[in-house]
Parts: C-alpha cells; structure tokens; sequence
C-alpha cells in the first residue's frame, strides 16, 4: 500500500496543462486526497496570476479545487523551526526546506517533486520522487 503523498507546487502547475504528457504523468498522484502546504497554494496562485494570467475568478477557484482534492497543512511556527533544521542538515533552498518540513509534519513518507533530487531520503522517513524521472 502505498504511503501519504505531499505534492510541491512544480506538480500542481503541471497537472493545469490540460493535453500535456506532464500533466497525464502526475494526474493520478491527485487521488486519494494528497497532502499540500498553505505555501503551495501561495506559489499556486502567484504562478497562476503572473505565468497563466489567470483572473481572480478562475484563480480562486483553482485554490478553491485544490483546497477540497487535498489535505491542506497549514504553516506553523514548528515547520519554520523544522524547516531551518532541514536547511542546516541538508542544504535545500529555503523554500525548499519549508515544503519537505510541511511533507515530515504531514507524517507525509513521499514527497513529489521535480526541484529535488530523485529518490533521496529526509530524516529516514520521507522520500523525494521526481515523477518524471
């Protein structure tokens, strides 16, 4: 069976390209209500707004969508403090270190992908996938 999924924000961006072979790859990694970070649907709306030149309108029901698909994790003051440790122990960008805090505070064990190295492991207990690989 397969563990608890978070999905980065590259995926979500992905699965919008209606005909394109990205979007077939990750459509399936939507199922089954995976996990996203309040910082995904941020960087969802801000690439929505500025690269798809979507209006406020199909923006937010875009958020909206992803909100009642997902598993949302909201950003705390303990995934900062995680994130740090994740920076320090790793060296991921900081961005990065927040979403894989978000993924370990999820109790997440995979995490999708395409910023990060294929396959390498966070703290014996999450796994990085590039879907695309």
């Amino acid at each position: 069976m397969q563990g608890r999924a978070f999905i980065d924000t590259n995926i979500v961006i992905y699965s919008l390209g209606a005909n394109s072979t990205k979007a077939q790859i990750v459509a399936p990694l939507f199922l089954g209500a995976p996990t996203i970070s309040t910082q995904v649907l941020s960087e969802t709306a801000n690439v929505a707004f500025k690269r798809l030149s979507l209006s406020l309108a199909e923006t937010r029901l875009l958020i909206t969508t992803l909100e009642a698909m997902c598993h949302v994790e909201v950003i705390s003051m303990v995934t900062i403090h995680t994130a740090f440790d994740i920076r320090e122990r790793y060296g991921f960008s900081w961005y990065d270190s927040l979403i894989i805090s978000s993924a370990l505070e999820a109790d997440c064990d995979v995490l999708y992908s395409e910023d990060m190295q294929n396959e390498q492991e966070i703290n014996g207990r999450l796994r990085i996938v590039n879907p695309f690989a």
